[in-house]
């Protein structure tokens, strides 16, 4: 399932991957991880990843035994910018849509951007 964000911007590669991130930016992931989850391939985030650590949109966390974890690098000014340009692309396309239903006390959330995420229902 295509998330709003690819729906808008397109399914390239660093898209999903960066859609994968933001949505998920809590943990740090295996490019094992990445490639499943964000529906990229495997040798794709191999080189991928190389670009977005050397432009520090994503930073290495940890190392367990030879697997090196990722997560995005919410401290790069881009990528804050990038974050704040997802979630309005996420809301502007929630706000074209009439049919998208919203509860009345999901209106009151202090996580009123969130629940919605980046996933579509």
């Amino acid at each position: 399932m295509k998330s709003l964000f690819l729906k808008k911007q397109g399914t390239t590669p660093r898209n999903k991957v960066l859609d994968f991130l933001i949505t998920y930016q809590e943990l740090d992931y295996s490019l094992k991880e990445i490639a499943k989850l964000s529906g990229a391939g495997y040798s794709t985030i191999k080189i991928l990843i190389k670009k977005l650590v050397k432009d520090r949109w994503v930073a290495p966390t940890r190392k367990i035994s030879k697997i090196i974890l990722y997560k995005l690098n919410v401290n790069n000014p881009e990528v804050k910018k990038f974050i704040e340009f997802y979630w309005e692309v996420i809301e502007n396309e929630i706000q074209g849509r009439e049919k998208v239903p919203v509860k009345d006390d999901f209106k009151s959330s202090s996580m009123k951007g969130l629940a919605v995420s980046a996933r579509e229902v």
